[in-house]
């Protein structure tokens, strides 16, 4: 009786333990979103007094964007653009949505999947813990990582202005996605054999519902379509703007009915495998397996295909969106925040310009996550089997980062092929010449920081992820929002993507480009340096 009761708080203890566990393991995205989404709302709400002043001002914006469908491809639906709360609603609301719903798949299958294809989850189960104690442990400290994003966001829009009652209810809008794709990375968590196979089935389902979104916003006749996703239940909420609080059914009923599947689910399956079963058995297949860089490609193939489809997609969205501003009325604050980039931005070219800059974003992040599959390689121990063989470290990385290049450079052609397609359907005058121009405009950033994070991986290994994914987010919120803060040329210089020409309306920046790659070099120097002379290092 005295062995049984005391094993009783202690197993009690074990979930509170795990749930701790899973926070810790999480903070470092979490800290990043939540700052993220802060600092989204409080640059936005000063950054609306600041460019429309008067309601003069607003007007006029509201005649030039607010039925603009190249606007509420990124933003969704405005309501309301008369009032900073109705514009925060939806600028933070719209993209705020979108990097939720990214937050809660990617917590969801790094709690479930990862740990158990890492063995860590097989050893805790055969323990003391329950299975649904542990996956609702996991539940709260996703729960208690989304409470953070909702106070970060929260934050900003009262430290703006904006009233506080206000602000929680958009705050709880725009994080709802994170509830309901928590869910599916749950049950994607299930379904799947290995973590990367869910990753994919929930990128998949994330863009789904982005696309249903972006054809209920652009479409007039496919309004209807919003109630089909997550990301358009969080624009019905409508904050600042006719709130309509009891559509928060939807995305509660969708969590909890993914969120119930998937326990029922883990409950069942074996540990480590899924309902896809992989198959025991299969013809070899030794194409790729002739050197690590091939062996790199093989593994990265269905990575670099998703990517491919993604940037092409939105490319030919883009060229196809690029004569909508033509003739728009601006008011003169607009025309004067618009100045600030040296080009006629209503132009097709200068739209294209403009939104080539989310281009260098998404390469960018291309680079890191190929930097961030090398680092998870070596934390596998794949990597220490690998260089038992006769192969180098030096020539594996090498070859990494030419995967990486090879990768970019596909990205960015195809980005200028099709962006030049879609205008060209609406007979805008851009040529492909101007294009590639603008797909060579691409790589100068995107290699930079390739170099930075092959620094990172060099010097710091554990780091890499968050290094890499962070100093391209940081850097390109800042070029966004750091001139609406009223911050000197000097301080917004420091970001690279302040030196990346909106090529086709602009000049290639030459001189930035160049010191870019001469950064981008002297970084991947001192990474293969160190990287030489270090240690490999597990999780």
């Amino acid at each position: 009786m005295g062995a049984s009761a005391a094993s009783a708080p202690r197993a009690a203890a074990a979930p509170r333990a795990l749930a701790r566990r899973a926070f810790a393991d999480g903070r470092v995205r979490t800290l990043s979103f939540a700052v993220l989404f802060a600092f989204m709302a409080y640059v936005n709400v000063r950054g609306y007094e600041h460019s429309f002043p008067t309601m003069r001002d607003r007007l006029a914006f509201l005649r030039s964007f607010g039925n603009d469908a190249s606007v509420r491809l990124f933003y969704g639906e405005p309501y309301d653009l008369l009032h900073a709360g109705g514009y925060v609603a939806w600028r933070v609301g719209g993209a705020g949505a979108i990097f939720a719903a990214a937050w809660g798949l990617l917590a969801a299958v790094r709690a479930l999947r990862t740990e158990e294809d890492a063995g860590r989850w097989e050893l805790l189960l055969a323990g003391t813990v329950r299975r649904r104690d542990a996956f609702l442990a996991v539940l709260a400290a996703i729960a208690g990582g989304w409470l953070l994003l909702w106070l970060g966001l929260w934050l900003g829009c009262t430290a703006g202005g904006l009233p506080a009652g206000g602000s929680a209810y958009l705050a709880l809008a725009a994080l709802t996605p994170a509830l309901v794709f928590a869910g599916v990375g749950a049950l994607v968590s299930q379904v799947a054999p290995t973590r990367r196979v869910a990753l994919e089935l929930g990128m998949v389902v994330l863009l789904v519902a982005f696309l249903l979104r972006t054809v209920a916003d652009t479409s007039s006749g496919a309004t209807w379509l919003r109630w089909a996703t997550p990301l358009g239940w969080a624009e019905m909420l409508r904050p600042f703007a006719d709130p309509r609080p009891l559509v928060l059914l939807l995305p509660f009923a969708a969590s909890f009915a993914l969120l119930t599947t998937a326990d029922a689910i883990a409950r069942e399956r074996d540990v480590g495998s899924g309902l896809i079963a992989s198959r025991d058995r299969r013809a070899p297949r030794l194409r790729l397996l002739g050197s690590p860089t091939a062996q790199a490609l093989r593994l990265e193939r269905g990575s670099l295909l998703g990517w491919l489809v993604g940037v092409g997609l939105f490319a030919f969205v883009v060229g196809v969106l690029s004569t909508t501003f033509e003739g728009a009325r601006l008011s003169s604050s607009v025309r004067d925040e618009l100045a600030r980039y040296g080009v006629k931005l209503l132009t097709p070219s200068g739209i294209l310009g403009f939104y080539f800059l989310f281009f260098v974003l998404a390469i960018s992040l291309f680079a890191c996550a190929q930097v961030v599959a090398a680092r998870r390689e070596e934390a596998g121990g794949q990597l220490e089997t690998l260089l038992a063989l006769p192969a180098g470290r030096l020539g594996w990385l090498a070859g990494r980062l030419a995967l990486a290049l090879g990768g970019a450079v596909a990205l960015a052609l195809l980005a200028a092929l099709l962006s030049w397609a879609g205008a060209r359907t609406q007979g805008a005058p851009v040529s492909l010449a101007d294009m590639l121009g603008a797909a060579a405009n691409c790589l100068p950033a995107a290699l930079l920081f390739l170099g930075l994070s092959t620094l990172a991986f060099g010097a710091w290994p554990r780091a890499t992820t968050g290094i890499a994914y962070g100093l391209v987010t940081l850097a390109f919120v800042w070029q966004l929002f750091g001139a609406a803060l009223g911050a000197p040329d000097w301080l917004l210089g420091l970001s690279p993507f302040h030196h990346v020409g909106l090529v086709p309306a602009q000049s290639f920046k030459a001189l930035g480009a160049a010191i870019m790659l001469a950064l981008a070099a002297l970084a991947l120097a001192a990474a293969f340096a160190l990287f030489a002379r270090r240690d490999l290092t597990g999780e």
